[in-house]
């Protein structure tokens, strides 16, 4: 017995494959506008017009109609935050996403995956939300679920040395990632240059001086 949905979605990404992706938007609306309740044509429509068509509202608004039937539709949650985490005008709403997102993840199971979202969040909680003890947090998860991800710690360095000023706990990230990656260049430079500004030569951590309270 044939599947409707699947050779909808077949058909829709061959159309795509071969250069088409307006035919394919087509034969998809053409079978929601039949099955409006459908998700994964609705799903694939919403991609096409974000990544292929150039019309991210449009896509959005499609994602926005998965989440209305099915709030905690994991798929769903992801493009959206994914799509909109970069504009401001969506940031209490991606943020929102996000906190149902992690949770829903974390009851997967799924180490990998929920490091994945957790590092996504942060990195949002970093640019768009300027909250920066937040946005540790959040690499912490990430570096808790799955240590050995050298990007992890690299990301969290650099948050780190430029937002935090928490110069021990960057030295130790750094060191990380240089075991993880012993090559990385940057990595090896942020490394030195913490070392050449913020330890003495006995490897303590400098007392901050009165002038260098007035740097920032």
């Amino acid at each position: 017995m044939s599947d409707p949905v699947f050779e909808t979605v077949s058909k829709a990404k061959r159309q795509e494959e071969s250069g088409n992706p307006k035919a394919a938007a087509e034969t998809l609306e053409k079978f929601l506008s039949e099955n409006p309740l459908s998700i994964p044509p609705r799903m694939e429509l919403a991609r096409l017009y974000i990544y292929r068509l150039g019309d991210r509202e449009f896509g959005i608004t499609q994602l926005d109609v998965i989440l209305d039937m099915d709030p905690d539709n994991i798929d769903a949650l992801k493009a959206a935050t994914t799509v909109m985490m970069s504009d401001k005008k969506y940031r209490f709403r991606v943020d929102e996403d996000y906190t149902r997102l992690v949770g829903l993840v974390a009851a997967r199971k799924d180490p990998k995956d929920f490091a994945q979202v957790c590092a996504a969040y942060a990195v949002f909680l970093r640019r768009q939300m300027v909250d920066f003890p937040k946005s540790g947090e959040y690499y912490e998860k990430a570096i808790t679920a799955v240590p050995d991800a050298y990007e992890y710690h690299q990301d969290y360095a650099v948050l780190l040395l430029n937002d935090l000023k928490d110069y021990p706990k960057a030295k130790t990230e750094l060191e990380e990632v240089l075991r993880l990656k012993p090559n990385s260049i940057s990595a090896r430079k942020n490394y030195d240059l913490l070392m050449k500004t913020k330890y003495d030569k006995d490897g303590n951590l400098k007392k901050p001086t009165f002038f260098s309270r007035f740097r920032h």
